[in-house]
């Protein structure tokens, strides 16, 4: 409680003007907090009146009740979610105006973004707030990571190169194997070892623009040097007295002696120096590369089980891997008895519903997998044609084929077939349901609407373009085109009405997509992958890239695990 009073008191004093609030997002926890108790044990909603607090409460609490909304709005989400309700009922309170939370959810966005795009109504306020605010210290911290160690390792090689193009001692270039070495050291911190991936971000006009690029190279050897011209000399005579220092060329790190008790930290080698940093924070995210186990380009991936620490893979190779997160290992490869793979053919998509996992390919069928049963083989369901999509449901499995139909199946009967219906003219791209509504994109340049209840066909609506990955959360429809557009749609009633499309930079096939109320990534096959909050439009946190074009990404619990377009599979997760 220490804490709270502590917290309270700061915004108590920045209302009085003692101390202002910092008008920026502080960290969150990697976890989200249950808020249906919360929200349960509440006896009024503020949706449309305020509550005020007890007449008897003094200090903070006898603030106007937009004053005490005010401060609590500086505080991190997590915070207001699970900490305040249990200091008084006054408190509680505040996690349910949602008044402040709009406003809260307009910081993070931005004044000129709309949020969220969809529909208002029944609107997780709450959980978007703590997923934009984990979402933005991630992934913004994560690309000031890479530029603060890119910038580090370039003044490490000035620092190193020898004056007037010279070789250092023994006849041998400082700019050799010891720089190598850096370099690659901070490509496995920053990039999870891998050497093909850059990060950058969105300009204010949506061009890249990568971190620490050659112009800022340059512009800092421009500084360096002037730097030196100017008073080399006399900081070296000025502060030897002060310090030891190991030269380079010799083979030993720089060492400095009585550094905190310097005015002005320097670090001198060969005749130069540049500005002492202190040793950057780690990152909040973490990158790991799961081992090749795959001799063919990864088509799906997905995290399985709720926590991120179990993941799916299926390959070109035809067969479907699982592999254990929290040590980087392969847990066992999918298959019956005697068979030599898991499918006959490219294993195209994959969908879970606890502990059932169903893996579709070209060899026309969709297989199923019991997880609690060590991943024994459960049935073989025959499509007819190419499995291209699937999708999970807790009574329901969906597939979309490449022979124009939607198919449902019931995984426990002996014959799964309940019906087939055939709503486009042309393959089946992607799909997404409810236990409500069926909706699917088609190669036709067709969006199907399916009412599950009715048995019928609802809306059809036709497009410029082909979607090819699709997501579906509460009332929000996203999806990816062929031409590497975002188109979002509001779901309301069985009501499918497009809202919007945005160009968030992808130039080719958007090839996955994850949207939940406070999150957005999507991956293409313009060899990138990008995260965004989900307003209108997209705020563009971060970029990855890579040498190859993206297959496809799974979200679950702040992993996010990617198909990189060749055999590796790569994993971004908050660092414990």
């Amino acid at each position: 409680m220490s804490e709270v009073r502590d917290k309270l008191q700061e915004g108590e004093a920045g209302v009085r003007g003692e101390q202002p609030f910092p008008d920026q997002v502080r960290s969150t926890e990697a976890t989200r907090p249950d808020l249906h108790g919360l929200l349960t044990t509440s006896h009024s909603s503020s949706a449309d009146i305020s509550p005020s607090p007890s007449a008897e409460s003094s200090g903070l609490l006898s603030l106007p009740w937009e004053i005490l909304t005010h401060i609590v709005s500086y505080l991190p989400v997590h915070f207001v979610v699970n900490v305040l309700p249990k200091v008084c009922h006054a408190l509680s309170n505040v996690g349910q105006d949602r008044t402040s939370w709009q406003l809260r959810a307009q910081r993070l966005v931005g004044l000129r973004a709309a949020f969220p795009v969809g529909p208002r109504e029944d609107f997780d306020w709450p959980g978007a707030c703590l997923q934009m605010e984990q979402l933005i210290t991630c992934w913004s911290g994560e690309v000031e990571h890479v530029a603060r160690q890119n910038q580090e390792d370039e003044e490490r090689r000035e620092q190193a190169m020898p004056q007037d193009g010279e070789p250092g001692e023994g006849g041998q270039d400082d700019g050799g194997e010891g720089q190598v070495g850096v370099a690659v050291a901070v490509q496995e911190v920053a990039y999870g070892a891998d050497e093909a991936m850059e990060v950058s971000v969105e300009g204010d006009e949506g061009e890249m623009q990568h971190v620490l690029g050659g112009d800022q190279v340059a512009r800092l050897r421009e500084e360096l040097e002037d730097r030196l011209e100017g008073d080399a000399a006399a900081l070296m005579e000025e502060e030897m007295d002060h310090r030891r220092v190991f030269i380079a060329n010799e083979g030993r790190d720089a060492v400095l002696n009585h550094q905190e008790d310097l005015p002005d930290h320097r670090n001198l080698g060969n005749g130069q120096h540049v500005e002492a940093r202190s040793p950057s924070p780690p990152p909040a995210l973490e990158c790991i590369t799961l081992p090749t186990g795959h001799i063919a380009h990864v088509n799906s991936v997905l995290l399985l089980g709720g926590e991120g620490k179990v993941c799916a893979t299926a390959s070109r190779d035809w067969n479907v891997k699982l592999w254990d997160l929290e040590l980087g290992s392969l847990l066992q490869t999918m298959g019956r008895q005697g068979d030599f793979s898991s499918h006959r053919g490219w294993v195209w998509c994959l969908a879970s519903q606890g502990p059932l996992l169903a893996s579709g390919g070209f060899d026309s069928t969709v297989r199923l997998w019991d997880l609690q049963a060590g991943g024994a083989d459960r049935a073989l369901i025959r499509t007819g044609a190419a499995v291209l999509c699937l999708s999970c449901q807790p009574d329901m499995l969906l597939a979309g084929t490449f022979d124009k139909r939607v198919s449902m199946y019931d995984t426990r009967a002996a014959a799964p077939l309940v019906k087939s219906i055939r709503m486009h003219s042309n393959a089946v791209m992607c799909l997404c349901a409810d236990d409500k509504y069926i909706i699917s994109g088609s190669k036709d340049c067709t969006v199907a609407v399916y009412d599950r209840r009715a048995g019928k066909g609802l809306k059809r609506l036709r497009l410029s373009s082909y979607l090819l990955s699709m997501s579906y959360s509460g009332c929000e429809v996203w999806a990816g085109d062929n031409g590497g557009m975002l188109h979002s749609f509001s779901m309301q009633a069985g009501t499918l009405k497009p809202v919007s499309q945005f160009d968030v930079g992808h130039t080719a096939l958007i090839t996955g997509i994850h949207r939940s109320p406070g999150s957005l990534y999507t991956c293409s096959s313009d060899c990138t992958v990008k995260v965004h909050i989900p307003c209108a439009p997209p705020r563009t946190l971060s970029t990855l890239h890579y040498q190859t074009g993206v297959h496809g990404l799974s979200v679950e619990a702040g992993v996010l695990a990617i198909a990189s377009g060749d055999v590796r599979v790569q994993v971004w997760r908050p660092r414990k």
